[in-house]
């Protein structure tokens, strides 16, 4: 069985605090089995640049760059950092090369009321959402959309971008936004939430898109699936999602592991 992560960052510190040897010491054992592909997702042009390094010295891994909206709110020049991750991308040569297949993770997170002693700003938030949105209808790239407790500002503001698409990570909305989006021709993504047993509102969406719109992930090194739930998560430890997509579709996990890393390659344009 093959398994793709559509959504990791293997940058992430808490990777060498919890794990002996990192990210590397993992990665060497899971790849490329059961784990095929992992897209190691940036939030920031910073470990944007981590994630593509990191992308260079495995076979099966890519990289996504952008910036995150928690992270825009460090971020005093807006313009500057914008055209920083725009020299980032590059031309499509450039994107080959550093195995870049999407924009993102990008979006908007309502969740947290400030940062430290920065409060949130939902009108800087949006700014970055819309200049990365232009950014990949310009340069034809799918998104990674971030939808914390804003979904219909995150719906409202992907409509205005048609001609963009992309998948919705760890979808936390519901069935039927989720379903309105597949209609559309994004993909949903879902992580270890699936095996929550709090998690009825989560499978209801997955249940509401067709097959071929379904990814799946970790958001590594975060939430964890059943039964490891609050440990450090890592790729290896998708068996339990996969397991619950395949209880959820009726069949077997290695035909719901098939059908999602058809879907992703489909999306990130990987032969």
């Amino acid at each position: 069985m093959q398994i793709f992560d559509t959504h990791a960052h293997y940058f992430d510190t808490r990777f060498v605090r919890e794990s002996e040897g990192g990210a590397d010491a993992i990665l060497k054992k899971i790849m490329p089995d059961p784990i095929a592909y992992i897209v190691n997702v940036g939030t920031n042009c910073e470990n944007s640049r981590r994630a593509i390094a990191q992308a260079a010295q495995y076979d099966g891994m890519y990289a996504a760059v952008g910036i995150h909206p928690e992270d825009c709110h460090y971020l005093s020049d807006a313009d500057a950092a914008l055209d920083e991750l725009r020299a980032l991308l590059g031309d499509g040569e450039s994107r080959n090369r550093d195995k870049i297949v999407a924009l993102g993770e990008i979006g908007l997170d309502y969740h947290y009321e400030n940062y430290g002693e920065i409060p949130m700003d939902k009108q800087k938030q949006a700014y970055f959402f819309a200049r990365q949105l232009e950014m990949a209808q310009e340069l034809d790239l799918p998104v990674i959309i971030h939808d914390r407790e804003a979904h219909g500002d995150c719906f409202e503001t992907v409509l205005r971008y048609p001609a963009v698409r992309g998948v919705f990570h760890s979808y936390s909305g519901s069935a039927e936004m989720a379903k309105e989006l597949a209609r559309r021709g994004w993909f949903i993504s879902f992580s270890g939430t699936l095996t929550f047993k709090n998690a009825n509102r989560v499978r209801e969406a997955l249940l509401a898109v067709p097959r071929d719109r379904v990814l799946v992930e970790t958001d590594a090194p975060y939430l964890a699936p059943h039964p490891m739930r609050g440990r450090l998560n890592h790729s290896g430890l998708m068996i339990h999602t996969v397991e619950a997509l395949a209880e959820l579709w009726f069949c077997t996990p290695e035909e719901a592991s098939s059908v999602t890393v058809e879907n992703a390659k489909n999306l990130f344009l990987i032969p």
